[in-house]
């Protein structure tokens, strides 16, 4: 049987985050000696560290079957492949800023301006659907010391927490587009490569669903347990325990993560008491 090739970012955030989800997914491997290739002891693919520009051309020309990739860097590079699954992690914007002292957020303070950057399609493209004429400079690094150095006078780049910008005396203005690490994959894979992808891509749903999710047990009386069981929708029916205390009830189920403290205050409402949560590591349906 033959392996599916996933590429991976060989260092930084992305790097970490990738592994860490390939553990939780059971999928163990030595790189003791820090190979830029690695064969999965326990599943059928192989692992490949890349420098993260290079990932999406060898995704395309099928050097590799599939990666995980920032969701901005195949915008930029603009390569035929196809995204299978949105991760939830390494998440950034892409922006424009200027100097702090520039007192507008309009898109139009570009016209005729210079920008530095290190996304010039992406930049190009917004640039194109507003109607705006800037110089574009391409900046491979320390794309945020260009307007301080008269190189530029204002920059597009990624931004998390935004102190970087901050740091440098610029102030985030218009996002142009929003990113997450992807798992994408070459357009022209066998059938035997696909069903390998559909292996994986069931184990990282699982953890991705255990991710937005929490256990949670709590006791009931028995006459409240439909009005509880209503307010928790996410699985097809919570498990119910008889408690020794007559007319009570340890009812069992899973709530979403974004809906947490709503959640909780409709259940305390609804009659529930001594309820507990429990971190899921995996979540199958």
């Amino acid at each position: 049987m033959s392996s599916l090739k996933i590429a991976v970012q060989k260092s930084g955030r992305l790097f970490e985050d990738s592994i860490k989800l390939l553990k939780d997914c059971g999928i163990s491997y030595d790189n003791g000696k820090d190979q830029l290739k690695v064969q999965v002891e326990n599943f059928p693919i192989e692992i490949y560290f890349l420098r993260n520009s290079d990932i999406p051309q060898y995704v395309e020309d099928g050097v590799v079957d599939v990666a995980i990739v920032g969701e901005n860097l195949l915008i930029e590079k603009q390569k035929n492949i196809e995204i299978v699954q949105k991760l939830g992690f390494s998440k950034c914007r892409v922006s424009l800023a200027v100097p702090k002292e520039v007192e507008t957020d309009d898109v139009t303070y570009f016209q005729g301006k210079k920008i530095a950057t290190s996304y010039p399609n992406t930049v190009k493209n917004f640039l194109s659907e507003n109607n705006i004429e800037a110089e574009i400079h391409v900046i491979s690094g320390s794309v945020e010391i260009a307007p301080n150095m008269g190189l530029a006078d204002g920059i597009c780049d990624i931004v998390s927490s935004g102190s970087t910008l901050f740091k440098n005396g610029l102030r985030e203005t218009v996002t142009i587009l929003k990113s997450e690490a992807v798992l994408a994959k070459n357009k022209n894979l066998s059938a035997e490569k696909l069903e390998i992808l559909e292996r994986l891509l069931f184990r990282i749903q699982a953890v991705l669903k255990s991710k937005n999710t929490k256990y949670i047990l709590m006791n009931v009386p028995n006459e409240k347990i439909q009005e509880v069981s209503s307010i928790l929708p996410v699985l097809k029916s919570p498990t119910i325990v008889p408690l020794v205390e007559e007319g009570w009830s340890s009812l069992h189920s899973v709530i979403e993560e974004k809906r947490f403290w709503e959640v909780i205050d409709q259940l305390k409402k609804a009659g529930a008491e001594g309820i507990l949560i429990i971190p899921i590591e995996k979540m199958i349906l």
